[in-house]
């Protein structure tokens, strides 16, 4: 159950060095004393941020089954969640209201994807069948049916001139959605494919699934390039690529989640702290600012940790059942977080940033 931003740095290796030290300088000989030059004058500058500082802004109830995907719109907007309860509804981030409902599936809702535009949405649905919604009138407008079963994910391209999903058979599809027209079948795994993802200009597709392989795709003649094993019983759920497109996300089935090149098939980072043993649990790039990672947990949490450092630097606290989907806005440092059956709430979570005093307070 289940990111476009700024050029991330090049990440470095789990066995770079974490700082560096410098010697002290040199003595200078008593009979040739030096009288050392004035410091430079400081330089403005912005002071350093940190951590993080999110505080819960909105709690936003309607769903009446277990949330299972959240995501903002491109132009930021808008927040679009699904549910098992069949509906996707609409809200604004800001105010925290309910703006509408999608209606028209027939059975539980896995994912949702935004077009580029912010015009169209995409749904995936355990009734076999995509819906992609005119979000301002509220009406779907097509239906792609083609998979044989449970569809688990869903995203769009760039310029939302191809849609690419992925079903509980095991395969992933390329879609036109403008004209509704499946143009290719990847028979890419042998169980549920639990997540896919375009890179920025759409000429690979990454998918993983609960057979615990990452595989990275040609879009254009479907040949798999590269597949990437998790550790030992370490079952892939979720996976992206990273803004720039250099990298990939994935989330697994060890509490741990990690930053591969995929180019050399080599696990750079991985980010632990969080429990996620049973759940397909989303993580996710923020980078409006500090460069942080933000995943669900089944311990009711949501975490952040510093990308370059790995360092846990903020758990949010509030939920009271498994946070299952995660989603950070496109301009703002906003977080949305969607949880399970007992809890059904999205929370939009704002960064206050850097403490400051007011009225005796920070």
């Amino acid at each position: 159950m289940d990111p476009a931003a700024p050029h991330m740095e090049e990440s470095t290796t789990d066995d770079d060095a974490a700082s560096q030290t410098t010697e002290d300088d040199p003595q200078v000989p008593e009979q040739a004393p030096q009288v050392p030059p004035p410091p430079p004058p400081p330089v403005p500058s912005i002071p350093p941020r940190d951590r993080p500082h999110y505080e819960l802004r909105h709690t936003l109830r309607g769903h009446q089954s277990s949330i299972s995907s959240v995501k903002f719109s491109p132009d930021g907007a808008l927040l679009a969640s699904c549910s098992n309860d069949h509906v996707v509804k609409i809200w604004s981030p800001t105010t925290g209201e309910l703006i509408r409902d999608l209606s028209g599936h027939t059975k539980g809702l896995s994912d949702i994807a935004w077009s580029s535009d912010s015009v169209y949405l995409a749904s995936a649905s355990d009734d076999h069948t995509i819906r992609l919604w005119d979000v301002d009138s509220g009406l779907c407008a097509r239906v792609l049916k083609g998979h044989s079963s449970y569809v688990f994910c869903v995203n769009y391209n760039n310029t939302s001139t191809l849609l690419v999903s992925g079903g509980c058979e095991g395969d992933v599809k390329i879609w036109n959605p403008a004209k509704g027209k499946c143009l290719k079948t990847l028979n890419a795994h042998l169980d549920y494919v639990t997540a896919v993802h375009f890179n920025r200009d759409a000429t690979l597709i990454v998918s993983c699934s609960l057979d615990g392989l990452i595989r990275i795709w040609n879009t254009t003649n479907g040949q798999c390039l590269k597949t990437l094993a998790e550790s030992q019983n370490a079952i892939c759920q979720h996976v992206q690529f990273s803004p720039n497109s250099k990298y990939i996300l994935s989330t697994a089935h060890d509490s741990s989640i990690r930053l591969w090149d995929y180019h050399t098939s080599r696990c750079l980072k991985t980010y632990v702290g969080h429990t996620n043993i049973k759940y397909c649990i989303a993580a996710c790039f923020s980078v409006t600012g500090g460069k942080w990672i933000v995943s669900g947990s089944e311990d009711k949490k949501v975490y952040l940790w510093d990308l370059q450092t790995r360092e846990v630097v903020q758990v949010l606290e509030g939920h009271t059942d498994v946070v299952v989907a995660v989603a950070t806005h496109p301009q703002q440092n906003m977080i949305a977080s969607g949880s399970l059956e007992s809890d059904l709430t999205i929370r939009i979570w704002v960064d206050r940033g850097v403490a400051t005093t007011s009225n005796g307070a920070t």
